[in-house]
């Protein structure tokens, strides 16, 4: 038995919750890694994982050797990055968590080229709506959205994105563009909500940011379900220009009232602070940050264009 291979075996285990989800991972039989595991248990004389028939539970010994051996396994990759970066292409795993539509949108487009730039680099992407615990979920990286909280957390600024108003053009041919406003108040709305609670609009009214409550007959917590809502001309959202970029360029939906836009909102790749940062995560984020990078100006130039006033033609 290769000790740290075990090791590194029952950390991704405790990871996935499942010893065929292993194997698939590592290219290996399920039987191969119960094998791996148990010859580990026998090496250490404690038990380390509770077999069921449908599922996997960690002993409290089990616990207590993954807090270890998580921080075992990330020194050494960090070890072998430092020795035999410079004379070896990154390779592994990276292991990301990001909104599922931003990640859709965003992330997973860009794979295709940075998988031809480093073949051997492997991307575990992560969807949540929710804040994740990158160190207990056993993340390398997270996309956080707005201000960062988070002390504990390391961050490297991928850009900023606008929030804006938009609505297609077959929403506006039936309906004036707003103005100002005031105007919004005789339009139809698509809500973000979270449970029963109605997410306002921020607006910029002068040098004031100010809450507008919007109305509409359709409420919705999923970014997803809002980008269709205005795609079928359901009404007028606030979105983050990511979600709708490729829509405006093709000029099938349009910025409203773009004076009234708020301030620009930073996007933020974070990772555990006081550890070095494995080749194989450190190329991905320079590859993301890179490619991020190329779109700031392009966001400048649709909010600024006369295209995007949302004046009905």
């Amino acid at each position: 038995m290769d000790r740290l291979d075990a090791i590194r075996l029952f950390v991704r285990l405790v990871e996935c919750g499942s010893f065929s989800a292993v194997g698939r991972e590592e290219g290996i039989g399920q039987p191969a890694v119960s094998k791996q595991i148990s010859a580990l248990e026998r090496h250490l004389g404690a038990q380390l994982v509770l077999r069921t028939s449908r599922r996997i539970a960690i002993t409290e010994a089990g616990q207590t050797f993954y807090d270890a051996a998580k921080q075992l396994v990330d020194d050494a990759d960090a070890l072998e990055s430092l020795v035999g970066e410079r004379q070896h292409s990154p390779r592994g795993i990276v292991r990301i968590s990001t909104a599922p539509a931003h990640g859709r949108l965003c992330i997973t487009p860009l794979l295709p080229g940075f998988f031809r730039q480093y073949p051997d680099v492997a991307i575990d992407l992560s969807v949540s709506e929710r804040s994740v615990d990158l160190v207990g979920d056993g993340l390398d990286l997270a996309v956080r959205h707005g201000r960062l909280v988070d002390s504990s957390m390391t961050a490297r600024q991928l850009g900023e994105t606008d929030f804006i108003l938009v609505a297609s053009v077959a929403y506006l041919e039936e309906n004036d563009a707003p103005r100002r406003l005031s105007d919004l108040d005789h339009h139809r709305c698509v809500v973000f909500a979270k449970g029963r609670e109605r997410y306002p609009w921020r607006l910029k009214v002068g040098k004031e940011v100010v809450s507008y409550l919007p109305h509409g007959a359709l409420v919705t917590s999923d970014a997803e379900h809002i980008r269709a809502a205005v795609l079928c001309g359901l009404g007028i959202a606030q979105v983050p220009l990511w979600l709708m970029r490729d829509e405006i360029r093709t000029g099938q939906v349009r910025i409203l009232l773009p004076t009234l836009q708020p301030e620009r909102l930073p996007i933020h790749l974070v990772f555990p602070s006081g550890r070095r940062m494995p080749m194989r995560v450190r190329v991905f984020v320079d590859y993301l940050v890179s490619h991020y990078a190329g779109e700031r100006s392009t966001a400048g130039r649709q909010i600024g264009s006369p295209s995007g006033i949302g004046a009905k033609p």
